[in-house]
This record gives C-alpha cells, structure tokens and sequence, in this order.
C-alpha cells in the first residue's frame, strides 16, 4: 500500500501548483476551477495519509513483493453483504433526495428521513445475528 499512498500524496504539489497557475491565468475571478482543484488536492493528500497509515497498521501485502507467489493473494478479501437490501433502499432515498431538489424542498426532508432508516439498517444488519433481517 505504500505505492499507492505515495501516488496520492504525490498528487498533492501538481493539484496544488495547477491550481495556482489556474487561478493566476483566470485572474482568480474564476472561482470554481481553482478552489475545485485545490479540494482536490485536499482530498488526494486524505486519501495518500489513510493509505500510508493502513499500511503501517497492516504491513506488507503479496503485491507489495517482489518475490510473492499467485496463491498469496486467494483466500478471504473482506466480509462482503451479497443478500444486502440496504444499499438498494440508501441508493432509492438518495434519488428521491435528488428529485426533491428539482421539484420541491419538502421531498428533500421525507428522502433524509428514508436515508437516516437506510444507513442505520446497514449499519446494524448483522447485530441481530447472521442472515436475520
């Protein structure tokens, strides 16, 4: 993972020295080129720290070595929800929550209402024991 986070964190000078070239060119009356750049590169220095400080807790994975075999990478890769019915509910509020900006503000409040139901019946599915929803 080291790789990787250091792809991120490298990405943090070129957004950075793009936007502020960005916004030089503009005259920094533009403001949604430069300030969009800039989050961005906020957020690939998030993703470059959460990356470098996983691999620090995790250590060193078959893809990181050189001398690592196929079959070092098989086995179990995380705990995944297949028969899940929570994302399709959070994903049906988030689109209501969307058709609600476009046709009234009051749909917006029934669709957070909907996603706060959804993010917590996801949240706490395997609480009340395996396969029981």
């Amino acid at each position: 993972m080291k790789i990787e986070s250091w792809l991120f964190i490298g990405l943090v000078p070129f957004f950075a020295l793009t936007a502020t070239v960005y916004g030089f060119m503009t005259g920094w009356g533009e403001h949604v080129g430069y300030l969009g750049m800039y989050l961005v590169a906020g957020l690939s220095g998030m993703i470059g720290f959460y990356l470098l400080f996983t691999a620090r807790r995790v250590g060193l994975r078959p893809e990181d070595r050189l001398d690592a075999e196929i079959h070092e990478g098989s086995g179990e890769q995380g705990h995944f929800s297949p028969w899940s019915w929570w994302p399709i509910v959070l994903s049906a509020a988030a689109a209501t929550g969307f058709l609600g900006l476009a046709v009234g503000w009051w749909i917006v409040y029934i669709s957070v209402g909907f996603s706060a139901v959804a993010i917590v019946g996801w949240v706490y599915e395997y609480s009340r024991g395996l396969h029981a929803h």
